[in-house]
């Protein structure tokens, strides 16, 4: 019995050198995790969550604000045209008004050429760069995404169990959670024997990595809000969230009206079923 143990024992120790080795092979000490994200983002308390819930037009504004002012420098939105800011609250005129402020090429004209115009509200948000190759040498190397399904696209899994709660409570939140917490996030240095790559900013919520290409991109008192909205780090990566959750999904209300419509549909259909079930068979003899 005492050889047997022995045997695991010796067995046990080279298995736990052999990971240690092939760990550090790999470039990750034994303690350094070799997964991504480090951090799950925390759950936040959103107007559009759950079976009923809406957007927040004036948080949807701000956020809108926030993209302008400092998003879109580097992130187009190309699936969004400026005729669906009326769902954030605005009229035509203030569409037109905002679509007028962005050139968009256009043509060719009656001599072949391509020219340049002012945008019109059936017009998508332009890139503000020409090619992804332009954005990528601009930004070191890597591209900026585009941000029209952002919201749905970037998501962490939360996992077993909690996705078997999610089906219930409709949780479909997670993008807007990711961008928050990436937004919040950032970190002055990495922790202790953990190596970043040169040119990159340490981010323990980022969904690809320890670090990414792009720092800090907005600071307290930047974007100034008319509302008397609290201007920080916080509260607008609040905002800007949940705009390009909008962005994703501008239908998100009439969806869930229409499924609550159905729902109640489907509850009345199956009585009635019911209740005709029980008027066909209660005189028949069983």
């Amino acid at each position: 019995m005492k050889t047997i143990l022995s045997g695991l024992a010796a067995v046990g120790l080279v298995f736990s050198a052999a990971v240690a080795t092939a760990a550090e092979e790999g470039g990750h000490s034994a303690a350094e995790p070799t997964h991504f994200p480090i951090l799950k983002p925390q759950e936040m308390d959103w107007s559009f969550a759950g079976p009923f819930g809406t957007y927040d037009k004036g948080q949807l504004q701000r956020g809108f604000k926030v993209y302008r002012e400092v998003c879109s420098a580097c992130h187009s939105m190309n699936l969004v045209a400026f005729r669906t800011l009326e769902g954030l609250g605005y009229s035509e005129a203030q569409v037109r008004a905002i679509a007028a402020e962005y050139t968009v090429t256009d043509g060719p004209n009656a001599d072949g050429e391509m020219f340049e115009r002012p945008a019109l509200p059936s017009d998508h948000f332009p890139s503000p760069f020409p090619n992804e190759a332009a954005a990528a040498a601009s930004n070191g190397g890597a591209a900026p995404p585009d941000f029209s399904l952002i919201a749905k696209a970037r998501a962490v899994e939360r996992g077993f169990p909690t996705f078997v709660f999610d089906v219930f409570t409709q949780y479909a939140e997670s993008g807007p959670d990711y961008i928050h917490a990436l937004l919040t996030g950032y970190e002055m240095e990495p922790p202790e024997g953990m190596e970043i790559a040169e040119g990159t900013y340490y981010n323990p919520y980022f969904i690809a990595g320890k670090s990414l290409a792009m720092a800090q991109p907005i600071s307290d008192g930047q974007v100034t809000y008319e509302d008397g909205s609290p201007e920080t780090i916080d509260q607008y990566s609040r905002d800007v969230s949940a705009f390009l959750m909008w962005a994703a999904e501008p239908h998100l209300e009439d969806r869930k009206k229409t499924g609550f419509r159905v729902m109640i549909f489907l509850l009345i259909f199956a009585g009635l079923v019911y209740l005709t079930k029980r008027k066909v068979w209660t005189e028949v003899a069983h």
